[in-house]
């Protein structure tokens, strides 16, 4: 079906509807009629009547300052929404359809602690050899390239607070040695997008990481691409990168994210 016939297949207000509930979810404050009409650019009297349909059907609750939020019904849905998502079966719809690195490794973990477990795995022969990743494993967030995904989603007082004793002891000779060094490359991960362990779990092995938002757009799992070094140039990289990046947006929008609230707001600081 092209474009064409897909708008013209829309119910504009079912459509306006949406928008309306999108933008009381969005919002910081409660909105007024006037409010939603100005914010939409759709006429006030419009507004009026959809606003009273969606209270109807318990998707909206007027205040008693006649502003608006979300009703009950919204939660059956997103209850409904986590229980049919399950991340790692998505994980695993799409993970060869969309990888273009034939001899890497991808690996989906979760975080406990201070550690990732991985949930998922698809060794590639190529780096099979020097580390074997498997359903179960357990390894130092602070090394992984999904691990530093996850904390890159923490102030700074909270990854202090998780290491308070200090870092688990190096897996390699270039495993991150102090808090302050973590941080230094958590900033790194929040400014770039993309996380990265570069021989820092196992010798011989770098990964690229990104995190897999839920429907509040927080970390659930975290994705990552394993190369071997000698096989990474400049080029392999950056597809390595964009192919992590693609892999943890398409899983993100799948679990409920809002992708373009995501991208606008910044990842937590120095708090």
């Amino acid at each position: 079906m092209d474009l064409q016939n897909r708008k013209a297949k829309h119910v504009p207000a079912l459509e306006r509807g949406a928008r309306i509930l999108d933008l009381v979810a969005r919002s910081r404050s409660f909105l007024s009629l006037s409010d939603l009409s100005r914010e939409l650019k759709i006429a006030r009297s419009s507004v009026h009547v959809l606003c009273h349909t969606l209270i109807n059907l318990e998707l909206l609750i007027r205040r008693n300052d006649q502003t608006f939020q979300l009703g009950p019904h919204v939660m059956r849905w997103s209850n409904a929404f986590t229980l049919q998502s399950d991340v790692a079966t998505e994980f695993a719809s799409i993970w060869d359809q969309e990888t273009e690195l034939p001899g890497a490794t991808i690996t989906l973990t979760v975080l406990e602690g201070a550690e990732v477990v991985y949930i998922a795995a698809r060794n590639s022969e190529l780096s099979n050899t020097r580390i074997n990743f498997r359903t179960g494993m357990r390894l130092p967030a602070a090394f992984t390239a999904t691990g530093k995904a996850f904390l890159s989603h923490m102030s700074d007082f909270e990854v202090r607070r998780l290491y308070s004793e200090g870092l688990p002891p190096m897996r390699t000779s270039r495993s991150v040695q102090g808090v302050d060094e973590l941080l230094k490359e958590l900033q790194d991960v929040r400014r770039m997008g993309y996380s990265c362990d570069d021989e820092q779990v196992a010798e011989g092995i770098m990964c690229f990481g990104a995190a897999v938002l839920d429907s509040r757009n927080r970390p659930i799992a975290g994705v990552a691409v394993s190369l071997p070094n000698e096989a990474v140039d400049d080029s392999v990289q950056q597809k390595a990168i964009a192919n992590v990046q693609r892999i943890a947006r398409q899983l993100s929008h799948r679990m409920g994210a809002d992708l373009h609230s995501a991208a606008n707001s910044a990842h937590p600081g120095k708090q």
